[in-house]
């Protein structure tokens, strides 16, 4: 970009707000230095719960919210996500706003642009306000938001009256979200089916009440998706991703990171290790956890394992092993590990396959590297996913009746070493090839950056 342009951008502020959950913060504050590169400056506004480190971000200005109460934040797993994305939009507004005012009283540049996590929805009431246009990143799929947009249907269509029954499980395809099955909408562990429906809701509303939507995306995965949602949300959108591949290394990791799992890939063939982690948030319980620990050592295939402490129920890390398996696998065939440099491991060359949840994240992470995936989504986003991945780019196969050993090992066959994890692998090395070439002068997603650049200077 020309230097002109850079020092005119300079001079022209925007304040992101993240959500306060790794698989948020990690891709606003990507996009951060994204649009940093482009000359605009840069405020982070942050929570005090998981705030980043501003260390690792020299380049940009720090900004937290006052607490809007005295509580204590954990947020351990999805269980109690959804209260806590109620509590942040109920308690925040006010502490928000008086931050947003007193840097718009004090900067000596222009904010232009309020750009937050599509689960701010509430936010759009304070832009509206101090009369700054609001952008939305939304960190998921386009695919999965879709299922987002169709909820109240599928609810008036009676889909969610048994939502923790047999039901849900079923492989009936859904009427007009094809290639999804039932048991693909997205899941939220909950007694209340109906408060998860007005969550949705008013996260749509909150994203359709926004000036445009910023994806973590690219145009080649998803760009009948785009076509279905523009008829629905006639904003303009930015696929401007995968936002990893601009700034490789993270930073902004809320865990340490493991780097012995490194020099032990090193140790091992091209494509013969499989990665097995399951994000910042999932938690199985202890029969799941050990079904997973003997699909892994009867597959005879090397394996990288994350077992993040705290995600086995009742368990601190690894004392639900049984009895002689750590000394079974210790020769070298298995490595676990409380948390791995994901990006680095996938795009090691020992790495062949990723046994995932499939978060949006680890999925494009993956996809980015040519990785095949064995899919086991737990809620949320991942289900949608999941089924994309193994039924419409055919990169990975699908844990279709959860974790259960002998499935697991079969998976696991099929994926490292039967030809048709061969066809699975040469598919991702394609689709890989096209996320490279979106980012190069002309491609979809270059170009959608300097819409998206050229967008916010017109506020």
């Amino acid at each position: 970009m020309d230097s002109t342009i850079l020092s005119s951008n300079r001079s022209r502020r925007l304040v992101l707000l993240p959500l306060p959950l790794q698989g948020h913060i990690n891709p606003m504050l990507q996009l951060a230095n994204i649009l940093h590169s482009k000359g605009f400056s840069i405020t982070i506004l942050h929570t005090h719960f998981n705030a980043p480190n501003p260390t690792n971000y020299p380049h940009f200005s720090f900004l937290p919210i006052s607490d809007a109460s005295q509580e204590k934040h954990s947020v351990s797993d999805i269980g109690n996500v959804i209260s806590f994305l109620h509590y942040l939009n109920n308690n925040y507004l006010n502490p928000i706003q008086h931050c947003l005012s007193k840097l718009m009283l004090e900067d000596e540049g222009v904010v232009c642009s309020l750009i937050t996590d599509a689960q701010w929805f509430a936010t759009q009431s304070i832009a509206d306000e101090l009369k700054i246009p609001r952008i939305v990143l939304r960190t998921s799929s386009i695919s999965s938001f879709i299922s987002f947009v169709a909820f109240p249907l599928l609810r008036d269509m009676g889909y969610f009256r048994h939502f923790s029954d047999e039901e849900m499980k079923s492989e009936a395809l859904v009427v007009g979200l094809e290639p999804l099955k039932i048991k693909d909408l997205p899941k939220f562990v909950t007694s209340d089916p109906k408060a998860i429906c007005e969550l949705l809701d008013l996260m749509v509303q909150g994203t359709k009440q926004a000036q445009a939507i910023i994806w973590n995306t690219f145009k080649e995965l998803e760009e009948i998706n785009l076509l279905t949602l523009s008829h629905v949300f006639p904003k303009p959108h930015f696929l401007i991703g995968p936002f990893h591949k601009y700034s490789p290394t993270s930073l902004s990791s809320l865990l340490a990171q493991d780097q012995t799992s490194i020099p032990w890939l090193d140790k091992h063939p091209p494509n013969s290790v499989l990665y097995v982690s399951f994000g910042s948030l999932a938690r199985v319980d202890e029969t799941q956890f050990l079904e997973i620990a003997w699909g892994l050592a009867n597959s005879k295939q090397p394996f990288l394992w994350v077992v993040r402490p705290g995600s086995i129920h009742g368990s601190e890390w690894l004392e639900q092993l049984p009895d002689g398996f750590l000394e079974r696998i210790v020769e070298g065939r298995g490595y676990i590990v409380k948390w791995a440099p994901q990006q680095e491991v996938l795009a090691h060359p020992a790495t062949g396959g990723f046994f995932t949840h499939n978060g949006w994240n680890s999925t494009l992470e993956s996809i980015c590297e040519g990785v095949p995936m064995i899919c086991s989504p737990c809620f949320g986003d991942q289900p949608p996913n999941a089924r994309y991945v193994s039924d419409v780019w055919k990169i990975g196969v699908q844990l279709e009746n959860g974790l259960e050993r002998s499935e697991i090992e079969s998976a696991i066959k099929r994926v490292m070493v039967d030809r048709e994890g061969m066809e699975m692998r040469d598919r991702s090395i394609n689709l890989k090839t096209k996320a490279e070439l979106c980012f190069k002068k002309d491609g979809s997603s270059y170009a959608s950056l300097d819409d998206l650049v050229n967008y916010i200077q017109s506020f």
